[in-house]
């Protein structure tokens, strides 16, 4: 008897739909990882235009705010060495969650201080848990997204994040400026959005393709991976930091993004304070400076949208090409903005380009982390590279503060900003990855 054989669409059948499954998945992950982290920097980004408010009812002094900024960095710090190791553990969607959940509770608590060292606290608490955020996030994307696609990847999502700083600024701006509520309601209004961005990822996403019977990307490592970075026998915690901190290029790329961070943490916390002075209302075209601020982190979510897409284009991957011909650009304009008359036009556009220039290279240094690694261990590499990244912009907030206090000029902070970016560009030679 003939037998019919089985028509050759029905064995095809198969593969199509799980590429197409996966091809879906990894999309729903990076845009469900991405949409929670665009509202991540309403937890701990709004600090800079508090300050006013602060200072006037709690009697401190720059120098003090900026030891309080500095606690938040620093324990943000801490927490990335903690946290990026316990998102390889346990996996990404359970620690953003559970950063949101506790930011929320720790930028109340911040908003009823009474003193310093109640705001100290509370604000330096709100760090650790905004680091259960980013690292974790990465590790996500480094499960569903192999090397090829890096650049883009994290263009995508370090630029959902420098969005989240124009949320950061926009939504004070509307607290204060418009509904007219003191410094407190600043803490209490920006951070409910957080809590909604981290619940539709926590649903939406899967931890692993593994998880949902699919294969992981085939090019999950970068050519160089193969010859110097992880092995698949790193699966205890001591391991994984162990294979992490035996690579040298850890520290190379740390120095850098250390003084990339420092730049654009000191623009963040102190642009606002220099435009919001008591002795400044407007430029000579009338614009509202707290509109003006808006620049800022308008520039860094564009300037982060594009430096790792732009190193797999123009630089094919040399990341470190792309961090450099940024931090030389973002110096350059730093220093033109130290002369420039607050309320012009042209400083607007000025601000802008710092913005993008300095933050840009954020993109090109968290792609780094799996290109070296290797996915598996993405998530440790990534918070350990941020630990050594906020450990330096801590240190920047009280001296700056204290030079503030002491010159009584605000504009200092460009000419410091001008010399780390030079200090980025100078160490990103080292990486050459």
């Amino acid at each position: 008897m003939l037998q019919v054989s089985e028509p050759p669409q029905s064995r095809i059948a198969a593969p199509i739909t799980t590429t197409y499954t996966y091809a879906n998945q990894k999309w729903v992950v990076l845009i469900g990882v991405s949409f929670c982290y665009l509202f991540y920097y309403l937890g701990r980004q709004t600090f800079g235009f508090a300050v006013p408010g602060i200072q006037r009812d709690l009697n401190l002094s720059k120098e003090a705010l900026g030891w309080v900024s500095a606690s938040m960095l620093w324990a943000y710090a801490l927490g990335q060495s903690i946290n990026g190791n316990l998102g390889d553990k346990y996996g990404g969607r359970k620690l953003m969650l559970a950063g949101a959940v506790l930011s929320f509770a720790a930028n109340w608590a911040t908003s009823f201080a009474t003193g310093f060292i109640p705001l100290l606290v509370a604000w330096a608490l709100n760090g650790y848990f905004q680091s259960m955020g980013f690292a974790p996030g990465s590790r996500l994307l480094s499960n569903w997204w192999g090397h090829k696609n890096r650049g883009f990847v994290y263009s995508f999502y370090v630029g959902a994040s420098g969005f989240s700083s124009v949320l950061a600024y926009l939504v004070p701006i509307v607290v204060l400026g418009h509904l007219h509520l003191e410094w407190p309601w600043v803490f209490r209004l920006c951070v409910p959005m957080m809590l909604v961005g981290a619940l539709v990822m926590y649903f939406a996403v899967n931890e692993r393709p593994e998880d949902v019977g699919l294969e992981g990307p085939a090019d999950d490592k970068a050519p160089a991976e193969r010859a110097e970075a992880e092995s698949s026998a790193a699966s205890t915690s001591r391991e994984r930091y162990l294979a992490v901190l035996r690579n040298w290029r850890l520290y190379a790329t740390g120095v850098s993004i250390g003084c990339q961070n420092a730049a654009r943490y000191a623009l963040i916390v102190w642009v606002p304070v220099h435009f919001l002075g008591p002795n400044w209302k407007a430029g000579a075209g009338g614009i509202d400076p707290i509109w003006i601020t808006l620049a800022l982190p308008i520039g860094m979510a564009f300037g982060a949208s594009t430096n790792s897409w732009v190193s797999d284009i123009a630089f094919r991957s040399r990341r470190y090409l792309a961090i450099i011909t940024y931090m030389l650009l973002a110096a350059a304009v730093a220093l033109v903005m130290e002369v420039l008359p607050q309320g012009s036009a042209i400083s607007v556009a000025a601000l802008l380009l710092c913005g993008f220039f300095v933050f840009g290279p954020a993109s090109s240094f968290w792609a780094l982390c799996p290109d070296i690694f290797g996915r598996r261990l993405a998530g440790t590499a990534t918070g350990l590279l941020n630990f050594m990244s906020y450990a330096c912009a801590g240190v920047g907030e009280p001296i700056i503060g204290h030079l503030m206090d002491n010159t009584g000029n605000t504009a200092v902070i460009f000419p410091i900003v001008a010399c780390l970016c030079l200090g980025s560009a100078g160490s990103a030679l080292i990486i050459r990855r």
